[in-house]
Protein backbone atom coordinates (compact mmCIF):
# COMPACT_ATOMS: atom_id res chain seq x y z
CA UNK A 1 0.00 0.00 0.00
CA UNK A 2 1.25 3.08 -0.81
CA UNK A 3 1.89 6.08 2.07
CA UNK A 4 -1.30 8.17 1.83
CA UNK A 5 0.90 11.23 3.15
CA UNK A 6 3.91 12.19 1.15
CA UNK A 7 5.92 15.01 2.11
CA UNK A 8 7.06 17.09 -0.54
CA UNK A 9 9.64 19.94 -0.94
CA UNK A 10 10.27 22.78 1.50
CA UNK A 11 11.90 25.76 -0.28
CA UNK A 12 11.86 29.03 0.39
CA UNK A 13 10.54 31.96 -1.86
CA UNK A 14 12.01 35.55 -1.26
CA UNK A 15 11.00 35.83 2.37
CA UNK A 16 8.67 32.79 1.93
CA UNK A 17 8.98 29.67 3.65
CA UNK A 18 6.76 26.49 1.35
CA UNK A 19 5.59 23.47 2.09
CA UNK A 20 3.89 20.49 -0.02
CA UNK A 21 2.19 17.32 1.13
CA UNK A 22 0.22 15.09 -1.30
CA UNK A 23 -2.71 13.14 0.21
CA UNK A 24 -3.90 10.07 -1.46
CA UNK A 25 -7.18 9.51 0.20
CA UNK A 26 -9.85 6.55 -0.97
CA UNK A 27 -12.89 8.46 -1.32
CA UNK A 28 -14.36 10.24 -4.24
CA UNK A 29 -13.88 14.46 -4.06
CA UNK A 30 -17.44 14.81 -3.29
CA UNK A 31 -16.57 13.67 0.37
CA UNK A 32 -13.39 14.83 0.82
CA UNK A 33 -14.46 18.57 -0.06
CA UNK A 34 -16.50 19.23 3.41
CA UNK A 35 -13.49 18.10 5.41
CA UNK A 36 -11.27 20.83 3.61
CA UNK A 37 -14.11 23.21 2.88
CA UNK A 38 -16.66 23.47 5.44
CA UNK A 39 -16.55 24.82 9.03
CA UNK A 40 -17.96 21.75 10.47
CA UNK A 41 -15.02 19.80 8.45
CA UNK A 42 -11.86 21.55 9.61
CA UNK A 43 -13.18 21.37 13.26
CA UNK A 44 -12.96 17.96 12.76
CA UNK A 45 -9.12 17.70 12.64
CA UNK A 46 -7.44 21.18 11.35
CA UNK A 47 -9.27 23.68 13.94
CA UNK A 48 -12.87 25.73 14.92
CA UNK A 49 -13.84 27.50 11.84
CA UNK A 50 -15.87 30.21 13.14
CA UNK A 51 -16.72 32.15 11.18
CA UNK A 52 -16.62 30.21 8.32
CA UNK A 53 -18.11 32.29 4.82
CA UNK A 54 -17.54 29.58 1.78
CA UNK A 55 -16.92 32.05 -0.89
CA UNK A 56 -13.92 34.18 -2.31
CA UNK A 57 -12.99 36.88 0.01
CA UNK A 58 -15.30 35.35 2.76
CA UNK A 59 -13.94 35.74 6.50
CA UNK A 60 -12.58 32.62 7.59
CA UNK A 61 -11.07 32.28 11.69
CA UNK A 62 -9.27 29.23 12.62
CA UNK A 63 -9.19 28.70 16.45
CA UNK A 64 -5.92 27.21 17.30
CA UNK A 65 -4.29 26.64 20.88
CA UNK A 66 -2.02 29.53 20.71
CA UNK A 67 -5.32 32.27 19.78
CA UNK A 68 -7.60 32.75 17.15
CA UNK A 69 -6.02 33.66 13.53
CA UNK A 70 -8.34 35.28 11.38
CA UNK A 71 -8.17 35.78 7.78
CA UNK A 72 -10.09 35.49 4.38
CA UNK A 73 -10.63 32.92 1.33
CA UNK A 74 -8.60 33.74 -0.99
CA UNK A 75 -8.92 31.18 -3.59
CA UNK A 76 -12.24 29.18 -3.71
CA UNK A 77 -13.30 26.43 -6.45
CA UNK A 78 -15.84 24.21 -5.09
CA UNK A 79 -14.95 20.69 -4.61
CA UNK A 80 -11.13 21.85 -6.35
CA UNK A 81 -9.03 24.40 -4.50
CA UNK A 82 -9.92 25.83 -1.40
CA UNK A 83 -7.49 28.91 0.17
CA UNK A 84 -7.18 30.47 3.07
CA UNK A 85 -4.57 33.50 4.49
CA UNK A 86 -4.36 33.99 7.96
CA UNK A 87 -2.96 36.61 9.71
CA UNK A 88 0.08 35.14 11.46
CA UNK A 89 -0.17 31.60 9.77
CA UNK A 90 0.00 32.42 5.58
CA UNK A 91 -1.71 31.02 3.20
CA UNK A 92 -2.78 27.34 3.32
CA UNK A 93 -3.98 25.95 -0.16
CA UNK A 94 -5.81 22.81 -0.83
CA UNK A 95 -6.13 21.47 -4.43
CA UNK A 96 -8.35 18.36 -4.69
CA UNK A 97 -7.95 16.12 -7.82
CA UNK A 98 -10.11 13.15 -8.90
CA UNK A 99 -7.64 9.52 -8.34
CA UNK A 100 -8.40 6.47 -9.86
CA UNK A 101 -10.42 4.37 -9.36
CA UNK A 102 -12.57 6.73 -6.54
CA UNK A 103 -10.46 8.21 -4.48
CA UNK A 104 -8.90 11.81 -4.51
CA UNK A 105 -5.52 13.45 -4.43
CA UNK A 106 -4.76 16.52 -2.25
CA UNK A 107 -2.09 18.66 -2.98
CA UNK A 108 -1.36 20.93 -0.28
CA UNK A 109 0.80 24.27 0.07
CA UNK A 110 1.60 25.95 2.74
CA UNK A 111 3.64 29.20 2.39
CA UNK A 112 4.30 31.37 5.76
CA UNK A 113 7.12 34.10 6.72
CA UNK A 114 7.98 31.76 9.62
CA UNK A 115 10.12 28.82 8.56
CA UNK A 116 8.23 26.38 10.93
CA UNK A 117 6.17 23.19 10.61
CA UNK A 118 2.67 23.56 12.91
CA UNK A 119 2.49 19.76 12.64
CA UNK A 120 0.89 18.82 9.00
CA UNK A 121 1.47 15.34 9.02
CA UNK A 122 -0.25 15.17 12.67
CA UNK A 123 -3.11 17.29 11.01
CA UNK A 124 -2.96 15.05 7.97
CA UNK A 125 -3.08 11.51 9.72
CA UNK A 126 -6.45 13.15 11.59
CA UNK A 127 -7.73 14.38 8.56
CA UNK A 128 -7.41 10.66 6.87
CA UNK A 129 -8.67 8.68 9.98
CA UNK A 130 -12.32 11.38 9.91
CA UNK A 131 -12.68 11.16 6.11
CA UNK A 132 -12.21 7.14 6.14
CA UNK A 133 -14.27 6.73 9.22
CA UNK A 134 -17.47 8.27 7.50
CA UNK A 135 -18.85 10.78 4.98
CA UNK A 136 -19.17 14.26 6.23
Amino acid sequence: MTNPIEEGIAEHRGDLHVRHYLLRLARPVEEVWPALATSAGLGEWLAAAEPFEPRLGGAVALGLPEGTARGRVTAWDVERVAEYTVEGRGRIRFHLEPDRPAGTVVRFTHESEQDVDPGWRERFERLLAVVEADAL
